[in-house]
C-alpha cells in the first residue's frame, strides 16, 4: 500500500552531528519538536519545520522532556549538575542547580502537574516542583544508576536501576513498594491491568522490559504475585512496548515482529495478533490514541495499522534515502509523525490534518495541508483551487466570492479573482479567540467569547464608514445573553443563545425579523440554503426543525444525542431531506411541511460513517466526506442506494421493491411510479398511494389508484380535490387512510365540523356520534339513537337498545315512519327484557305483519306459546301459529286453522293427534292432506284394504307393503302377499312363501330384474327340482351359472324356439368355447339328428360377435326366404345384419348389399304403385326383372307386373322386351289368363318407342348418368340409393333416415311422409321435423372407408 502521508519537513543532514539523535514532541499542543544529538545542541522547531530556538549544552544530552501542559522543556546532560529549561512563552533557556553532585542520567515530568523527577548515575533522586521551585533530594533511592522510570496518573513514581530493582514512590519521594528483578530493567510504564474488579488507585500495574527478553508485570495491589511473560525466541529481543485500549499491550521485537497481547486474567499472555512487519529488524513502535493508529519502524519503512482492526494496514511510508530507521513518535494530537535515523536525520510526516471545512452551495473549502486550503466543487466538476495561507488555520469559512481562514483572534480573507485567489489585505483582528466563521456574498460573521461580530468583508478596503459596515451581537443591553452558535444564509444572520433564543437578523434591512424562544438553551443550529428552515440542537441534545415562516417547531424522531452536525440536501428537488451525523452513523430525515399530520419529520434510515471521516456536503443522496488525509471522498446514503438506476427494467424484483420503498420514503413519487410500473405489485401501488395521500399529493394519488383500478378511491379523491379548507381536506384524507381520530380532530378544526359527525355515523361509532351530535346537531340525536339501538339489538345489548329506541321517538307526525321503526324496536326490546305485556300490546296495536312475526319469534324462543301463537295468527302466519298451538297442546285452535294451513308437517302432527284420540277417519284425511300415506289405519281400523293397496302402489312405501303383505297372508291370497313382500324388499320371506304354496312362478315374474344372483340361483334350484328345464335354465342364466343354464336349455323340447334363443344368449354372455360347441352341435342336428332353423345359427354368430359368419348365414337365410317367396322376411334379415355390421364398423359384403338393394327395390314397387307413380314402379320392376333368377317362386308374376307397369308408364320398348320373355314356352302357360291376351297383343304389335331415362349427376364425381343407375361409369363407384325411390342419391338433396341412417333424397322422403308414416327400409315411424338436410354427405357416400380402417 502506498503512503497517503505527506512529509512536512526534514532536518538537514547531520544537523546534530554524526550519530543518533534524541527528540520529543511538545505535550498537549504538539506545536513544537525538540531535538538534540552528538553535537550537544538543542534545537526547537515548530510544526512547519521553522526553528524557534537553539541552545548548546555543556555536554551530551542524557534526558529531555516536556511538562504536562507543554509549556516547559527540561534537559539534562553530561558534565553538568544543572537542569536546563526552555519556556514556550518567552522562548528562552534558563538553568537551575539540582544540588546533586553526581551526573544525571534520567529525567521525567509527571503526567499531571509540574513535578520533574531527575535520577543520577549513583542512584540518587531529585523531585523538583516547577510551580513552587521546591526541590526534594532523595539520596540512595537506588544503589546504582537510575536508567528508566515513569509517573502514574496518581503521581506515583516508578524507577528502574542497574541494581536490578524497581521502586515505587510517592510525590515526596517516599518509597511505597520495592521489588527485585532477575536482570536490568528498561522501559517502565504505568497502566491498569484489567481484573474482575476495578483498582482503587487506577493505574495499578507497573510493566518493565527486563533484559529485553521478558515483560514483567508488577501489580501494586498484589505485590507478592508479579507476572513475568516470555516470548518465542524467533521474535528476537523486545525493542519497545506500548499499552493501549482496555488492558492490551503492543510489543515490537528486534526481528521485525509486531505482537499484541492481553492482560485480562482469563487471557493473560495470549497473542491476539502477530505479524512480521519488517524483514530485517524493527527499531521502534508508537501508538496514537487520538488517531487510533499504531506505527512501527524498521529497515527503511514505517508501517501504520488501525487499532480497531490491526490486520488492516492503514499506510506504509518508505524512506528510499535511508538505509535504516531509529525511533518513531506521534504528536499528542496524532497529526504529525516523526522518525529519526541512526545517521542523525529526522523526518516529520503529516498523519492527520485538522478536520477543517466549510461549504457554500456545492463548493467545499477544506484543509489539504497545514498551510494549504483547497476549494473543490465535485458537483460542477470545477478544477480544484489551492490557496497557500500564512498560518495553520484553526477555522475556515467560504462565501460565494471569498474564503476566510484564521487562528486565535486573527483572520485572513481571500478574493476569488480572475487570476486566482488574492489576499485582500492584512489580517483582521477580533476582540477574542474566534471559534467559527461564516460568510455570504458581502458579510462575514465570526463568533468569539459568546458574541458575534458581523462585518463587511470588503468594507474597510473601500473606505466605507457606514454604520452597516459592522455590528456586534448581542446588543449591549442583553448582558445575560450568551450566543452559543450561529450561521449565515444569503440574506440572514441566524444565531442561537444560551437562553433558548433563535434570532434572524435580516442584513438588507439591518434589523431583526424573526425571534423564537425555545424552552432550553440552543447548542447548535443548521439552516437550509435560504434559511427558511433551521435544524437546531438544544442543551438536552434533542433535535428540532424550526420553520421561520410560521414559527413552528417539530421534534426530530430518533435523534442521536451525540450528533456532531447536520447537512441539508443541496439538490433542488429534494429540499426537505437532511442528514445528521455522529462519530459512527449518518441519519437521514425527510421534512414534510404539508402532510395530513401537519408538518413533521420522518426518519428514513441510517448509514454507517467510515471511521475518522466527517460529512461536509449532501447532494442528491451522496455525501461528500472530509478524510484525515486531507482528501474528499463520497458516500452514497443507505437510504438512496437503489434510487438511481440507469436500466431499472433489468433489476430483480427484490431490488425493484427496495428502490420503490426508498423513493416513497424520500417522497420521490415520480421515481416511485417508474419502479412500481415495472414491479406491478398491488401492495406496492397501495403503499405509494398511501404515502402520496399522507403528503397531500392528491393528483398523484388519483393517478396511482386509477392505475390499480380502485374506482371508489379515485371517485372519492376527485370529489374532495377542490376542497379549499385545508383542515377539512386533511380530515377527508385521514378518514380514507383509516386514521379516524385524527380525521375527527381535523374536521372539528375546519369550517365544516359536521363532517366529523357524518364520519362517525358512517363508521357506526355511535357513542362518538352522539357526543358530537349533542354539540353540533342536537336534532340528529333521535336518528342516531335509532341506528345505535339497531346495532345494540344486533349485538344483544337489549336494555341499552330499548333505552336508545325510546330516545329515538320524536312524536312528530312528519317523522311517522321513523317513529314506527322506534316503536317496533321498543316492542321487541320490551319482550327481550321481560316486559311481555307491554311488548305484546304494542305488537298487536301496530299494523306491521313483520313486527308481529318478529315478536312472535321472540316469544316462541321464550316458550310463551299462547302469546306467540296469537301474534302469528294476527300476522296471518297460520302455519307458524298452528305449529306453536300444537306445541301448546291447543288442538282446538289447530282445528280452527286447519283450512288455512299449507304445511304437510302440521297436518301430519294433527293426524297423529287425531289417531291417538281414536278419530281414525279424521286422522286418515289429515294424513292424506299431509301426503303421508298410512295404510295401517285403512287396514286395522277402517277395514278398507282397497285404499291401503292403492296407497302402497302409489307411494311404493316399504313399511306399507309389509303391512299389506301380512294382510293378504291372513286372507290366504299368497300371490298378492308375495307381490307386496317383494315390494317391501323381503325377498327371503317371499321366496319361502312361494316355495311353501307352490307359487314360485308368480314369485319369479314379480322379482323381475331387481333380484340378486343368489335370489336367481334359489329360484333356479327350485325349478331344477321341479324338472322345469326352461325356467331352471332361465334363472341359472340370470344368476350367471352358464353351464347349468345350457344343460337345462338343451333338455327342453327341440322345437321350443324360446329355449334356443335363451341358449344363444347364454353362449353370448359366457363367451365359452365348450358351451359354444355344444350349442352349434345341437343346432346342426348332431345331437338329435334334426338340424334347427338357420336363423338360430345366425343369432348365435351375432351373439358371439362373429359378424363375418353371421353375414354369410344371413345371406343363406335370406336366400332361403327368397326362394320360398318370403321377400319381406328376407329383406328384414339382410337389413338387420346390414345394421349390425355397420354399427360394429365392419365392411358390408357386396353380395349382401346387392341382395338388400334388389329386395328393397321389389318392396318399393308396391309403394310406388299404391301411390300411382307407375314410372318409378316400372323402373324398380325393371331392376328386379333384370335379377329375376333371385325370385324363382314368382318369375312369371313379376315379369307380368313388369310388362303391365312398363306399358302403363309409357316404357313401350321395355314392356315389349319382357312380354317377349314371357312368351317363352317355360313361362307362357303360367301367365294369368287375365293378362295373357294383352301381353300377346304387345308382342304381336310391338311399339318400341320409349323416352330415355332422365340423367342426374353422380353424387361422387358429378358425372351425368341415368337416375336409377347405381354404378357410375366415370368414377366406377357403387352409388348409394334413395330408400324411397331406389334411384341414386343427389348430393344437394341429401338426407338420412333418423332411425336407420339409410340415405335418401330429402324431397322424395318428404313426399313419402305425406302418405306414409314409416320408413320403407326399417319400418320405424318417422316424424317430418326430424328430417334434416345433410350438408356434407361424405361419410354416407363412402361408408366403406371408415369400416375398412376399423377392420385394419
Amino acid at each position: 500500500m502506498a503512503s497517503n502521508m505527506k512529509r512536512i519537513f526534514s532536518l538537514p543532514d547531520r544537523a546534530h552531528g554524526l550519530g543518533p539523535i534524541t527528540y520529543a514532541w511538545q505535550r498537549s499542543h504538539g506545536n513544537y519538536l525538540a531535538s538534540t544529538g552528538t553535537d550537544s545542541t538543542v534545537k526547537i522547531f515548530d510544526r512547519h519545520g521553522d526553528m524557534k530556538g537553539i541552545f548548546t549544552l555543556p555536554g551530551r544530552c542524557t534526558g529531555l522532556g516536556w511538562d504536562s501542559d507543554g509549556d516547559t522543556l527540561a534537559l539534562i546532560c553530561e558534565n553538568s549538575t544543572g537542569i536546563f529549561l526552555w519556556d514556550t512563552s518567552t522562548q528562552r533557556f534558563t538553568q537551575i542547580d539540582s544540588g546533586l553532585k553526581d551526573p544525571m542520567t534520567f529525567l521525567m515530568w509527571s503526567k499531571f502537574g509540574a513535578l520533574l523527577a531527575v535520577g543520577t548515575s549513583k542512584g540518587n533522586l531529585l523531585i523538583y516542583d516547577h510551580k513552587t521551585s521546591r526541590k526534594i533530594p532523595i539520596i540512595g533511592k537506588h544503589t546504582k544508576k537510575i536508567t528508566c522510570g515513569a509517573w502514574s496518573a496518581e503521581n506515583l513514581l516508578a524507577l528502574g536501576s542497574e541494581d536490578r530493582t524497581i521502586t515505587i514512590s510517592n510525590a515526596d519521594g517516599d518509597t511505597l513498594r520495592q521489588t527485585q528483578l532477575r536482570a536490568e530493567p528498561s522501559d517502565i510504564e504505568f497502566s491498569e491491568m484489567k481484573g474482575d474488579e476495578r483498582s482503587s488507585i487506577g493505574e495499578n500495574t507497573v510493566s518493565v522490559n527486563v533484559a529485553k527478553k521478558t515483560l514483567f508485570l508488577f501489580n501494586i495491589d498484589d505485590p507478592d504475585n508479579p507476572i513475568e511473560l516470555a516470548f518465542q525466541q524467533r521474535y528476537g529481543s523486545i525493542v519497545a512496548y506500548k499499552w493501549f485500549g482496555d488492558g492490551y499491550i503492543l510489543i515490537g521485537f528486534s526481528q521485525g515482529y509486531f505482537v499484541v497481547i492481553s492482560t485480562h486474567m482469563k487471557e493473560i499472555g495470549q497473542e491476539l495478533f502477530q505479524a512480521r512487519n519488517h524483514k530485517n529488524n524493527l527499531t521502534s513502535i508508537a501508538i496514537s490514541t487520538a488517531l487510533g493508529k499504531a506505527a512501527s519502524c524498521g529497515d527503511n519503512c514505517i508501517k501504520i495499522h488501525d487499532l480497531t482492526d490491526l490486520k488492516e494496514m492503514y499506510a506504509i511510508i518508505t524512506l528510499d534515502e535511508e538505509r535504516s530507521l531509529d525511533a518513531i513518535s506521534w504528536s499528542e494530537d496524532g497529526q504529525l509523525l516523526a522518525v529519526s535515523t541512526p545517521r542523525g536525520n529526522l523526518h516529520v510526516y503529516l498523519a492527520r490534518l485538522p478536520m477543517l471545512a466549510a461549504t457554500n452551495q456545492t463548493r467545499v473549502a477544506h484543509l489539504t495541508s497545514l498551510l494549504e486550503v483547497t476549494i473543490e466543487d465535485n458537483i460542477a466538476q470545477d478544477e480544484p483551487l489551492a490557496i497557500q495561507v500564512e498560518v495553520e488555520p484553526s477555522y475556515v469559512g467560504i462565501g460565494p466570492y471569498h474564503v476566510g481562514v484564521g487562528m486565535n483572534n486573527r483572520a485572513w480573507f481571500y478574493l476569488f479573482g480572475d487570476n486566482g485567489p488574492e489576499q485582500m489585505k492584512d489580517s483582521r483582528e477580533y476582540l477574542g479567540t474566534v471559534q467559527s466563521l461564516y460568510m455570504n456574498a458581502d458579510y462575514a460573521a465570526v463568533s468569539f467569547e459568546g458574541k458575534i461580530q458581523l462585518h463587511m468583508i470588503e468594507g474597510e478596503a473601500a473606505g466605507a464608514s457606514d454604520e452597516r459596515e459592522s455590528r456586534l451581537f448581542p446588543d449591549p443591553d442583553q448582558k445575560n445573553c450568551k450566543i452559543t452558535t450561529h450561521a449565515m444564509t444569503p440574506d440572514f444572520l441566524i444565531y442561537g443563545t444560551s437562553l433558548g433564543g433563535i434570532h434572524y437578523f435580516f442584513i438588507e434591512d439591518w434589523n431583526f425579523v424573526v425571534e423564537h424562544r425555545h424552552m432550553a438553551g440552543i447548542r447548535k443550529l443548521f439552516p437550509d440554503a435560504v434559511g427558511s428552515h433551521v435544524v437546531f440542537v438544544d442543551e438536552k441534545s434533542d433535535g428540532y426543525v424550526y420553520n421561520a415562516a410560521d414559527d413552528t417547531v417539530i421534534t426530530i424522531p430518533e435523534f442521536s444525542p451525540m450528533i456532531q452536525g447536520v447537512l441539508w440536501e443541496n439538490w433542488p428537488l429534494d429540499k426537505g431531506v437532511f442528514i445528521s451525523y455522529d462519530a459512527e452513523k449518518i441519519y437521514t430525515y425527510v421534512y414534510c411541511r404539508d402532510s395530513v399530520h401537519g408538518s413533521r419529520v420522518l426518519f428514513a434510515g441510517f448509514t454507517k460513517l467510515p471511521y475518522g471521516q466527517i460529512p461536509v456536503l449532501l447532494y442528491n443522496g451522496e455525501v461528500t466526506l472530509q478524510t484525515p488525509s486531507g482528501k474528499l471522498a463520497t458516500l452514497l446514503l443507505a437510504t438512496h442506494t437503489h434510487v438511481f438506476n440507469e436500466n431499472p427494467t433489468e433489476l430483480p424484483p427484490n431490488d425493484l421493491k427496495t428502490a420503490a420503498q426508498q423513493c416513497i420514503q424520500l417522497r420521490r413519487f415520480k421515481d416511485a411510479w417508474i419502479y412500481c410500473t415495472i414491479l406491478n405489485k398491488k401492495d406496492m401501488w397501495q403503499e405509494v398511494g398511501r404515502a402520496a395521500l399522507e403528503s397531500m399529493e392528491l393528483d398523484f394519488a388519483i393517478r396511482v389508484y386509477r392505475e390499480v383500478g380502485d374506482v371508489g378511491m379515485v371517485s372519492s379523491l376527485q370529489k374532495i380535490k377542490t376542497t379549499e379548507d385545508k383542515n377539512q381536506l386533511c380530515g377527508y384524507i385521514a378518514m380514507f387512510l383509516g386514521e379516524f381520530n385524527l380525521a375527527q380532530d381535523l374536521f372539528l378544526a375546519s369550517q365544516c365540523p359536521l363532517a366529523a359527525l357524518e364520519m362517525r355515523r358512517d363508521l357506526l361509532h355511535w357513542d362518538s356520534a352522539l357526543q358530537l351530535a349533542k354539540a353540533l346537531a342536537p336534532e340528529q340525536i333521535p336518528y342516531i339513537s335509532r341506528e345505535y339501538a339497531q346495532q345494540l339489538e344486533f349485538t344483544g345489548d337489549y336494555m341499552n337498545a330499548l333505552s336508545h329506541y325510546e330516545k329515538g321517538v320524536t312524536q312528530n307526525e312528519a317523522e311517522r315512519e321513523h317513529d314506527e321503526v322506534c316503536a317496533a324496536g321498543i316492542a321487541r326490546m320490551s319482550l327481550r327484557v321481560g316486559d311481555l305485556r307491554r311488548g305484546v300490546s304494542m305488537a298487536l296495536k301496530m299494523p306491521s305483519k313483520i313486527l308481529k312475526k318478529e315478536c312472535a319469534q321472540i316469544l316462541e324462543s321464550m316458550k310463551q306459546w299462547t302469546e306467540a301463537a296469537q301474534l302469528y295468527e294476527q300476522g296471518q302466519y297460520y302455519d307458524k301459529a298452528a305449529s306453536v298451538y300444537i306445541r301448546g297442546k291447543n288442538w282446538g285452535k289447530v282445528g280452527e286453522l286447519l283450512t288455512k294451513i299449507t304445511s304437510p308437517k302440521i297436518h301430519a302432527q294433527y293426524a297423529k293427534a287425531k289417531e291417538a284420540d281414536g278419530r281414525y277417519k279424521d286422522a286418515a284425511d289429515a294424513y292424506k292432506i299431509a301426503k303421508e300415506w298410512v295404510p295401517r289405519i285403512n287396514l286395522d281400523h277402517l277395514q278398507n284394504p282397497e285404499e291401503a293397496v292403492k296407497i302402497v302402489r302409489e307411494t311404493q312405501s316399504v313399511e306399507g307393503a309389509k303391512m299389506v303383505a301380512k294382510f293378504f297372508q291372513k286372507l290366504n291370497d299368497y300371490g298378492s302377499a308375495i307381490q307386496f313382500l317383494v315390494m317391501s324388499h323381503c325377498n327371503d320371506e317371499a321366496f319361502q312363501l312361494a316355495q311353501q304354496h307352490r307359487q314360485m312362478e308368480i314369485y319369479a315374474d314379480i322379482i323381475g330384474s331387481d333380484a340378486t344372483p343368489e335370489d336367481y340361483q334359489s329360484i333356479a334350484v327350485y325349478f331344477e327340482n321341479e324338472k322345469n328345464h326352461f325356467l331352471a335354465g332361465k334363472f341359472f342364466l340370470l344368476s350367471g351359472q352358464y353351464s347349468k343354464a345350457m344343460k337345462h336349455f338343451l333338455k327342453c323340447n327341440a322345437e321350443d324356439g324360446q329355449a334356443i334363443e335363451l341358449a344363444i344368449e347364454t353362449v353370448g354372455r359366457a363367451n365359452d368355447d365348450v358351451l359354444t360347441k355344444q350349442l352349434v352341435d345341437f343346432l346342426m342336428g348332431d345331437v338329435d339328428g334334426s338340424p334347427k332353423d338357420a336363423k338360430y345359427l345366425f343369432r348365435l354368430y351375432m351373439a358371439l360377435k362373429k359378424f363375418g359368419e353371421a353375414a354369410r348365414t344371413a345371406i343363406i337365410i335370406a336366400r332361403e326366404e327368397q326362394n320360398a317367396g318370403n321377400y319381406r322376411n328376407a329383406h328384414d334379415v339382410l337389413f338387420s345384419m346390414y345394421q349390425e355390421l355397420k354399427q360394429n364398423k365392419i365392411k358390408i359384403p357386396a353380395e349382401m348389399a346387392t341382395n338388400l338393394m334388389i329386395l328393397h327395390s321389389y318392396i318399393l314397387v308396391k309403394i310406388h304403385v299404391k301411390r300411382g307413380d307407375h314410372l318409378k314402379g316400372a323402373r324398380m320392376l325393371i331392376r328386379v326383372a333384370n335379377n329375376i333368377s333371385k325370385f324363382p317362386s314368382h318369375i312369371v308374376p313379376i315379369l307380368t307386373s313388369t310388362v303391365i307397369e312398363c306399358h302403363r308408364a309409357g316404357l313401350k320398348n321395355s314392356s315389349f322386351s319382357y312380354a317377349a320373355m314371357l312368351m317363352r314356352p317355360e313361362y307362357r302357360n303360367d301367365i294369368d289368363l287375365k293378362y295373357k291376351r294383352k301381353i300377346e297383343m304387345i308382342v304381336r304389335k310391338p311399339d318400341k318407342t320409349e323416352e330415355e331415362e332422365p340423367l342426374t349427376p353422380c353424387p361422387v364425381c358429378g358425372f351425368q348418368l341415368p337416375e336409377t343407375e347405381l354404378l357410375c361409369p366415370d368414377c366406377k363407384n357403387n352409388l348409394p340409393y334413395c330408400l324411397v325411390t331406389g334411384r341414386h342419391v343427389m348430393r344437394d338433396d341429401f338426407c338420412v333416415c333418423p332411425s336407420c341412417e339409410f340415405p335418401a333424397n330429402l324431397s322424395e322422403y318428404i313426399k313419402h311422409l305425406e302418405t306414409e308414416e314409416t320408413c320403407p327400409m326399417c319400418s320405424e315411424r318417422v316424424i317430418r321435423e326430424n328430417l334434416q338436410k345433410v350438408a356434407d354427405p361424405h361419410k354416407y357416400i363412402y361408408p366403406d372407408t371408415e369400416a375398412t380402417s376399423q377392420e385394419q
